[in-house]
């Protein structure tokens, strides 16, 4: 839904199991009527839409499309925004690193980003842009040399040319404006601020300039425009505050070389704060989220340096000694601590009176996909459990 006219705020739907497009429609026939009704009444509700490859393929499939748009019209939604992220299944099997398959070096992971985005193209609704977050590359811990990552993010800029390209072409034909989200997360070829904007000046715009300028015929400097304008960063805040970097930090970096936020994804990681001696009970409240569905790296700040541990396993056996760790578990955006936990909501907050001041992106999707790993003390309902992030968020924005 909109909000004050300058954010479009939803949530991510890779909350609902999705293996196909008939499980995906029927998730979204049956939660997102009821998240509307509490939370934009009768007010146009934008959908953060997710599809794996399998449903995106299905969805192309006979009627598919046509019937999902009228359900769209009928129920007064909309989509905006959509999550090309995870390629595969996201429930009911363990994820882990396997999140990044196929990555940005495979055929497979461009033909799919391209056709989400002619979908897309068909479901946005005009006077609206519309953008789809993507992986960082690939996971950094799949290679095991500067060089085999030198021609990852070779070959990754390359197919991000290619998505550049198409974009181009799109808003040329239709006038929509799409663009393509990077979503740097721990242990990502880009984890951080600086590893974006390194990618981005040193691999992005030199093979991206190159691509365009032979395949389009536009100059060097419409074709940097053109990456700059089609290819951004999504933000997710649990993510930055993993990476110990403020909201102001990583904008201020990316308006210097001049590239834009296409979506912000409102989420907060786990703080563990270990204080007062009360370090038993932490680690007892810290083993409930040891789940083996999800990759859940751990990230500590030692002089300076942010220290990432490939997952919670790890933390949990060493037990050392600490005085504060953050952990990659998207936790409820609406809770600032739970038993002897705290959330980087601190973190949000940060964010909205940043862009309170300083519009940085109209996209905002909440995207807490681990309602069902979380301990029981946190389970709720799904829909009251959505629906509660939402006014939360929107209470916040307004």
């Amino acid at each position: 839904m909109q909000i004050n006219n300058d954010y479009h705020i939803t949530y991510c739907t890779n909350i609902h199991p999705g293996k196909n497009w008939v499980e995906t429609f029927e998730n979204l026939k049956k939660f997102v009527p009821q998240i509307k009704k509490e939370v934009s009444g009768d007010r146009p509700f934008g959908l953060g839409l997710r599809l794996s490859n399998k449903a995106s393929e299905e969805l192309g499939f006979g009627d598919n499309l046509h019937e999902f748009q009228n359900w769209l019209l009928a129920n007064n939604c909309y989509v905006f925004t959509m999550n090309g992220f995870p390629y595969g299944s996201f429930h009911n099997s363990v994820v882990k690193d396997q999140v990044h398959t196929p990555d940005w070096t495979t055929k497979e992971r461009l033909d799919y980003t391209k056709r989400l985005f002619e979908q897309l193209k068909l479901l946005l609704p005009k006077d609206m842009d519309g953008g789809i977050s993507t992986s960082p590359i690939s996971y950094k811990h799949w290679f095991n040399s500067e060089k085999a990552i030198d021609e990852a993010f070779q070959t990754g800029a390359a197919h991000l040319s290619e998505i550049a390209e198409q974009l181009y072409e799109i808003e040329q034909k239709s006038g929509k404006y799409l663009h393509l989200d990077i979503e740097p997360e721990p242990d990502g070829l880009i984890e951080n601020t600086q590893e974006f904007v390194d990618f981005y000046l040193n691999y992005l715009i030199p093979i991206g300039k190159k691509h365009l300028v032979s395949k389009i015929g536009v100059s060097e400097n419409e074709a940097e425009s053109i990456i700059k304008r089609h290819i951004t960063l999504c933000y997710d805040v649990c993510h930055f505050s993993l990476a110990f970097e403020t909201p102001k930090y990583t904008f201020e970096a990316l308006d210097e070389i001049g590239v834009s936020v296409g979506k912000i994804q409102v989420s907060a990681a786990l703080k563990v704060l270990f204080e007062n001696g009360n370090e038993d009970k932490v680690w007892e409240s810290l083993e409930r989220f040891n789940e083996p569905t999800y990759l859940h790296q751990v990230t500590e700040k030692i002089n300076g340096d942010v220290k990432v541990y490939n997952d919670l396993p790890i933390v949990l056996e060493q037990r050392k000694k600490h005085k504060e760790l953050r952990a990659h578990f998207h936790v409820p955006i609406f809770l600032e601590a739970f038993d002897y936990l705290h959330s980087t909501q601190d973190q949000i907050i940060e964010t909205i009176k940043y862009i309170k001041n300083k519009p940085i992106s109209s996209h905002l999707e909440v995207e807490t996909y681990t309602w069902d790993v979380l301990p029981n003390s946190l389970k709720l309902d799904l829909a009251q459990s959505i629906t509660r992030e939402l006014k939360w968020l929107k209470d916040n924005l307004e």
